[in-house]
């Protein structure tokens, strides 16, 4: 299933290089990346991680994360997550 989220992402630059990307509406996605390509592929598998996460504890996803049109959307830059959920 292909699932289409739009979050706002936080991207604090690190002294050594990359950057430490977080997202204020879902604060237990933290991911990291080196570089502007590595971005959207770490923040779709943390975005999955997190979504599996409350999936597992029978927790309902926050509110922010509605799906739009058959699909769930939310975000400044389009996450694309491509996973059998």
């Amino acid at each position: 299933m292909q699932r289409f989220y739009k979050l706002p992402i936080v991207l604090d630059p690190q002294p050594e290089g990359g950057w430490t990307i977080t997202c204020p509406l879902l604060p237990e996605l933290h991911t990291e990346a080196d570089t502007w390509d590595e971005v959207e592929p770490h923040v779709s598998d943390a975005l999955l991680a997190v979504i599996e996460i409350y999936e597992h504890l029978e927790k309902p996803l926050p509110s922010v994360l509605k799906p739009i049109n058959g699909e769930a959307v939310l975000m400044d830059t389009i996450v694309h997550l491509e996973a059998a959920v």
